[in-house]
């Protein structure tokens, strides 16, 4: 499969133009703006796709009846979530209850194996244990009624002490599109099998990883304030926004790489063609088959792959820029002057590096999980496609 991070469309804008929805993006808030409009024509319809969606739980620590699953999301710009039988039906603030709150929950089977149907949409399919997830049907700034997801790394999110985590997908004519994803958090072991003109797994923990990953990120000092007790890991982007995480954590690392390469040249390569890049009054610049640049970042911008590091759907820019981001989550930018690496060995080798990333990619069985934005770069994210696609299987892993 070819490299992803070599592809036009980078893994946020992937999702954003096949479903209309950046699933991947944060969702305190996350407002479409053309939701369907309070009440008004509201009907529940039968929609196109209906893929099978087989939910397993094997996670050996919750029985069928305290596990709770939503389907939401996007479809042709609206917002909807998913019923027990498989048809869309829009948000709407009448939605919620007397608590405030949606009930958009979906049941599993009393005991064994679920199966639900999964409609042409863009979206997530979130699950709970032991307790629901509190949605909740907002009015946008036109009005018009949107979805308010849960933020498990914002301390006063009604959802933050319940267990919960969620896998991401795109399902349209074109094929399914679907990933697990650690971008944000890391709470649930999920696995992902898309059945179509082949079977792929991703997602799948070794035995013992969750603890594991939880044990190595409480074992890096400036990472260890982002675990939640036995609940969750923050991904370092969103604990840095909340001051659980140094706000100036790569500022070595990026000092270094400016200063190396303001001596010698760093090449990138991209379909598009090979960059080559020199740091010149301040900024990277690179020349090839377009000339690109980028302003000294802060450890924002290298935690969520934005601000001085966006990569814009041009394919120049965004490639190199998604190729960079990589490099300095995995620390190679120094070690390795062809980017991007391909090697897994030479990621996070340095003391300084994303401990978080690197705990959830050691922690899966093929090495392979989502822990920022660009970890698709040279496909080592836990994504699969299918343009034939029969069936999905998303399982909870033992814990």
């Amino acid at each position: 499969m070819t490299p992803r991070h070599q592809r036009n469309l980078s893994r946020r804008k992937l999702f954003v133009a096949l479903g209309g929805m950046a699933v991947a993006a944060p969702a305190i808030a996350a407002v479409a703006p053309h939701a369907l409009a309070g009440t008004a024509n509201r009907t529940t319809k039968t929609a196109a796709g209906s893929l099978p969606l087989t939910i397993v739980n094997d996670s050996g620590s919750f029985g069928n009846e305290s596990v709770h699953v939503y389907i939401v999301g996007n479809q042709d710009g609206q917002q909807v979530h998913v019923t027990q039988d498989g048809t869309l039906a829009p948000i709407s603030l009448s939605d919620n209850g007397a608590d405030g709150f949606t009930d958009y929950a979906l049941s599993l089977s009393a005991g064994g194996e679920t199966r639900l149907s999964l409609p042409y949409m863009s979206g997530r399919v979130y699950v709970s244990l032991g307790e629901k997830l509190k949605f909740k049907a907002v009015a946008d700034g036109n009005g018009d009624a949107a979805l308010q997801y849960p933020a498990g790394w914002v301390a006063s999110d009604p959802n933050y002490g319940v267990l919960h985590d969620c896998a991401e997908f795109t399902h349209n004519p074109s094929g399914m599109f679907c990933n697990t994803t650690m971008v944000d958090m890391f709470s649930v072991p999920l696995s992902i099998r898309l059945t179509g003109d082949k079977q792929q797994t991703t997602g799948t923990l070794r035995e013992g990883g969750r603890a594991a990953a939880f044990a190595a990120v409480r074992e890096a000092e400036e990472f260890a304030p982002l675990v939640v007790d036995d609940v969750r890991v923050i991904a370092p982007g969103h604990g840095l926004d909340a001051g659980l995480f140094g706000k100036d954590y790569f500022a070595p690392y990026i000092d270094e790489v400016w200063s190396t390469y303001t001596g010698k040249d760093l090449t990138v390569t991209t379909n598009a063609g090979t960059f080559t890049g020199r740091v010149r009054a301040d900024k990277f610049t690179f020349d090839g088959p377009a000339a690109v640049s980028f302003s000294k970042p802060t450890t924002r911008d290298v935690l969520f792959c934005d601000g001085n590091l966006a990569a814009p759907n041009d394919g120049t820019t965004g490639p190199v820029a998604a190729v960079l981001g990589a490099g300095f989550n995995r620390s190679t930018l120094l070690s390795v002057p062809g980017q991007p690496s391909t090697a897994a060995s030479d990621f996070y080798r340095t003391d300084l590096t994303n401990h978080y990333a690197k705990a959830i990619h050691a922690a899966t069985e093929d090495g392979k999980a989502y822990g920022f934005a660009f970890d698709d770069v040279a496909d080592f994210a836990s994504y699969v496609q299918d343009t034939a696609p029969t069936e999905i299987r998303l399982t909870l892993t033992p814990f």
